[in-house]
């Protein structure tokens, strides 16, 4: 990835590494927002990993099932002044996930040979339609929690959505979640050192090559509306476009999202 030498030097100076383990928690996200809400400062590379969550969120309230062998991980990024607006560290996140992957799916490739693995806006990473992982950012002042749930070892069965795992897609024993975790952190912070140096098209423009494709159908869900359309890519916020069926072009910052 293109950038500054100067100021990546810089970044990773000071983005050091730390993961703290729990055999057990309520949620990791909630964990962290509770401690900066109480006055704890956390640098950014800190990671909290949990082995089980009784109470894992996802976005729109939904619950994250959280069996042992998954990973269920939360970092911090403490915003600078000329960071780009926050809701974009999904696709930071998703980018990351994304990058992780070539990794853990026997170096890019899967048992199917037509894997297809997308970003679905804001926050899902999918292998042939199925989720796999998922994304929760939540900002609590000058600070983002960056939640990150993998489906490294089980699939959990999920009553709206069909979902995956690390150990299905590759067709042998999957990496402990620990080591997924491990391998997942330098691509974060590259990512996360590309969003901080570079204009946020760059960011933009590899997160649309790897979402699916342009022109795609979808539904976009909130709590007032429900409007079908065709996936047109992201506004330069970061924002879904969504083409209309009387093509009208409009720009989404918040809903759910159903490919269909």
């Amino acid at each position: 990835m293109a950038g500054h030498p100067r100021q990546h030097c810089r970044f990773r100076a000071f983005y050091r590494r730390v993961i703290t383990t729990v055999p057990e928690t309520g949620s990791t996200n909630a964990d962290l927002i509770a401690d900066i809400r109480a006055g704890v400062k956390y640098s950014d590379g800190f990671w909290l990993r949990a082995e089980r969550q009784t109470g894992g969120r996802g976005r729109q309230g939904r619950v994250w099932r959280s069996p042992i062998g998954n990973l269920y991980c939360s970092t911090v990024v403490n915003l600078q002044n000329e960071d780009h607006p926050a809701a974009t560290l999904s696709l930071v996140a998703g980018l990351a996930v994304h990058d992780l992957l070539r990794t853990q799916l026997i170096d890019g490739h899967t048992r199917r040979p037509n894997e297809q693995r997308w970003l679905k806006w804001p926050n899902d990473i999918l292998i042939n339609g199925a989720k796999l992982a998922g994304i929760l950012c939540e900002r609590v002042g000058e600070t983002v929690v960056v939640g990150i749930g993998v489906n490294v070892a089980e699939a959990p069965e999920v009553p709206d959505r069909p979902t995956t795992c690390i150990h299905i897609e590759n067709g042998r024993n999957a990496d402990t979640a620990q080591r997924v975790l491990e391998s997942l952190i330098d691509p974060f912070r590259q990512r996360l050192s590309q969003w901080r140096n570079e204009p946020l098209s760059a960011t933009i423009m590899e997160w649309e090559e790897r979402a699916h494709a342009i022109g795609s159908p979808m539904i976009v869900s909130d709590d007032n509306e429900r409007i079908r359309g065709a996936f047109d890519g992201l506004g330069r916020d970061g924002s879904l476009r969504i083409r209309l069926e009387d093509g009208e072009l409009r720009s989404i910052h918040a809903g759910d999202i159903s490919l269909i």
